[in-house]
């Protein structure tokens, strides 16, 4: 008779979840206005105006675009809204704030957004370790969207997890 090796955490019905799948696959490409201000403060229409008109606008295409200004100056609300009409016609998508904030908002969209089918009544590890720093904010997304759909939740990989969550059984 062999010895057969079983793989224990593959009969045992636990699904893992790797929040890195979250991370947006496109290239987020900040702008930051205050390339246009004079002396990096103050927004003058006239100018302004001209270099957005003179500005090539087809390196943003396909591009998730993150419009931000690195100063404390103050930028008009129409300031925003005419950056929209330029690249609007060309960025897969555009967002008011740092790239890092972009790519933020896009992962917790789509953890809203997760099908939660797959998942129902099943045993889940949310992945611990991988190649990004996730933000905790994620695991806590994750977290409450998962909480009324699963049996269990836990955190780091299937041979070393912490137990999170347990539904009691009624």
């Amino acid at each position: 008779m062999e010895d057969l090796i079983i793989n224990k955490v593959a009969e045992s019905g636990i699904i893992t979840i790797d929040l890195e799948d979250f991370y947006p696959k496109k290239e987020i490409i900040g702008i930051d206005i205050k390339q246009w201000l004079f002396m990096e403060m103050l927004l003058k229409e006239k100018p302004f105006r001209q270099s957005l008109k003179e500005n090539d606008w087809t390196i943003y295409q396909d591009k998730l675009v993150a419009i931000y200004c690195s100063t404390d100056a103050i930028i008009p609300r129409w300031a925003y809204m005419l950056l929209a009409t330029y690249l609007s016609p060309v960025a897969a998508q555009t967002y008011i704030g740092t790239p890092d904030q972009m790519a933020m908002q896009l992962i917790l969209n789509a953890v809203q957004n997760l099908d939660l089918q797959p998942y129902q009544d099943k045993r889940i590890i949310l992945k611990g370790c991988g190649k990004m720093d996730v933000n905790e904010a994620v695991y806590f997304a994750m977290t409450n969207r998962l909480l009324p759909h699963v049996q269990s939740i836990m955190y780091g990989e299937a041979c070393s997890s912490v137990p999170v969550f347990k539904r009691k059984k009624n």
